[in-house]
């Protein structure tokens, strides 16, 4: 047997750009993400008064600890997890044993609550969402989506509380869309930032409608449009705002010529760089900007429960 020749002098990506390049045979982006280092050493100095935040991601997600939401929450910590939801874009707290009552009380401290037209409610509190699964109701939430952008004016964020969750299975990842944005090359981004969108509730939500009441429910939610990349109202920074699950179209285009566009600015939320991930357990709370993330809801605990609750907070008409 011949002894193998080593040719290689260093590694083998070696020489190559220190950044993350598209692919010219797939609609993929390789190598590294450093154009989210800036943001990981800002997210990385942050401290905070009233909790301490453990990051998850590179410039996505934190678990906060030392703070209960059952009580009155001080305005000033109220104020520090708003602050810690514009810069970590998702947040997350455990046994949070919240009834109810407390968890729309938390939720409503961040603004005005909104009530989903298309969801069964908690029986007591109409702006939570329960999204109950088990071996007869499956779930179908397992692509990558902001919430509501069928709405003239989407939530502006998400309270997500876990009641009964799986042993193992049924997690939620999020996505940086303001990293998804910032990849784009220069070229890339006067193309996109050119694009309106028109989003429609009738592909995921439409079969729940009975047929003599579809008229109504198209009067009260017509087609909308929006910017496929938006200004965040807080932060200033711009963010994709695409998905799979809302939009049907680009303004100008049929749904046909719009697939290969929209399939492509979808596929970087499948970027596991710009992801974090959050394992449930009961009275886990997840906390998100519905506009900076998207969002993912693990379907692989099926004949399993898993039983959560959402209270939504509403938002503003998304702007260039």
């Amino acid at each position: 047997m011949s002894a193998t020749e080593i040719v290689a002098q260093g590694d083998p990506t070696s020489g190559l750009p220190l950044r993350r390049l598209p692919r010219t045979d797939f609609p993929t982006y390789i190598g590294p993400a450093t154009h989210l280092a800036d943001e990981n050493a800002r997210l990385s100095a942050l401290t905070w008064e009233h909790f301490d935040a453990r990051m998850m991601g590179a410039t996505i997600g934190a678990e906060l600890t030392g703070i209960d939401l059952t009580g009155q929450l001080p305005q000033a910590a109220t104020a520090e997890i708003a602050a810690a939801l514009a810069a970590y874009k998702v947040v997350f707290l455990r046994d949070q044993h919240l009834t109810p009552a407390q968890h729309v009380d938390f939720a409503r401290n961040f603004g005005e609550l909104e009530v989903h037209p298309f969801f069964p409610s908690n029986t007591d509190q109409p702006e939570l969402v329960r999204l109950a699964k088990d071996s007869v109701t499956a779930g179908y939430e397992n692509q990558w989506h902001h919430d509501v952008t069928w709405r003239e004016c989407p939530s502006r964020a998400t309270v997500l509380r876990a009641i009964q969750v799986p042993d193992v299975g049924g997690d939620t990842l999020f996505a940086d869309m303001y990293a998804a944005y910032e990849v784009l090359s220069p070229e890339t981004k006067v193309e996109v930032d050119a694009l309106e969108v028109v989003h429609d509730f009738v592909a995921s939500f439409g079969r729940n409608v009975p047929p003599d009441r579809m008229a109504e429910m198209r009067d009260l939610y017509p087609e909308v449009i929006h910017p496929a990349v938006c200004t965040h109202d807080v932060t200033g920074r711009r963010h994709l705002y695409v998905n799979r699950t809302f939009v049907d179209r680009f303004v100008g285009q049929t749904r046909e010529e719009s697939l290969d566009r929209l399939d492509r600015l979808c596929r970087l939320s499948d970027t596991p760089e710009y992801q974090c991930r959050f394992h449930w357990e009961p009275d886990s709370v997840a906390f998100w900007d519905n506009r900076a993330v998207q969002h993912l809801a693990c379907s692989d605990y099926w004949p399993q429960t898993r039983v959560m609750e959402r209270a939504s907070i509403m938002g503003d008409r998304p702007r260039r």
